[in-house]
């Protein structure tokens, strides 16, 4: 059977159908909340894919996941900050594909875990103000970060969301952005060699289900009042920076 759905040789067809629906339901939720849905199935393929593929395939499920996002929620898409905040990526990639140094993963982690939990929690209205030259300088902060750190998602939407009053246009503009960082990570695995032809079917597949899910969370999101949203938005944020700072805490303990 495996032959016929074209599946690796890894894949069997229980595998293929839970990492659809582990697709469907993660983006469903990022829909919804903007955040957490990548992290959320990055950690479910791990249980799921051998190691060896499971960040070019999950760049590349993610890159589909939010260009599904982008394209339903486009009317919400700021376009002069995202351009702004574009210019700086390309800056940042150019940047960090320049830098050899090796940095401290578990350090990451828990700096970036705090971060995020400060920044969540603090009131920044400086960034309300801020002028669109502000964006660019996060486009190349969040993209250089991307080169050491495995996502910066959540720093970006934390950008989107200290200056957007309208939830719509947090969640479609983070989405655009996001099309354009991994559509850099997956075009760098690309010239890297991975074998991407072998993958198709099931990457197609779990994007397909990845664009049900978001079409089911997008109309969550829009159903769901702006206070409950800000709400849910950094519960979840907290408990996947706790979730990072343990993971980087317990790695560098252990």
């Amino acid at each position: 059977m495996d032959s016929l759905l074209n599946l690796p040789g890894e894949i069997s067809p229980a595998i293929a159908i839970a990492l659809c629906a582990a697709s469907f339901l993660t983006s469903g939720f990022t829909a919804a909340f903007g955040i957490g849905g990548g992290v959320s199935l990055l950690a479910l393929m791990g249980f799921l894919l051998p190691v060896g593929v499971l960040i070019p395939v999950h760049g590349v499920v993610q890159l589909g996941s939010n260009t599904g996002r982008a394209l339903v929620q486009r009317a919400h898409v700021r376009w002069p900050v995202l351009w702004m905040f574009l210019a700086g990526a390309a800056i940042g990639a150019l940047a960090g594909a320049r830098f050899v140094i090796e940095l401290d993963d578990a350090v990451l982690k828990v700096v970036l875990g705090m971060f995020i939990l400060a920044t969540v929690w603090l009131k920044l209205p400086a960034l309300r103000r801020a002028g669109r030259s502000t964006f660019a300088v996060g486009g190349v902060a969040t993209t250089f970060a991307s080169m050491f750190v495995g996502a910066t998602g959540p720093l970006v939407v934390i950008l989107f969301e200290k200056l957007f009053a309208d939830r719509r246009q947090v969640i479609a503009t983070h989405a655009a952005a996001m099309v354009a960082q991994h559509g850099l990570k997956v075009a760098a695995f690309g010239v890297a060699g991975f074998a991407f032809a072998d993958w198709i079917p099931l990457l197609a597949a779990m994007i397909l289900a990845g664009f049900a899910g978001t079409t089911a969370g997008s109309r969550l999101l829009n159903a769901m009042p702006e206070a409950a949203f800000r709400t849910g938005f950094r519960l979840v944020m907290s408990l996947l920076a706790i979730a990072m700072i343990v993971r980087g805490a317990a790695a560098a303990l252990g």
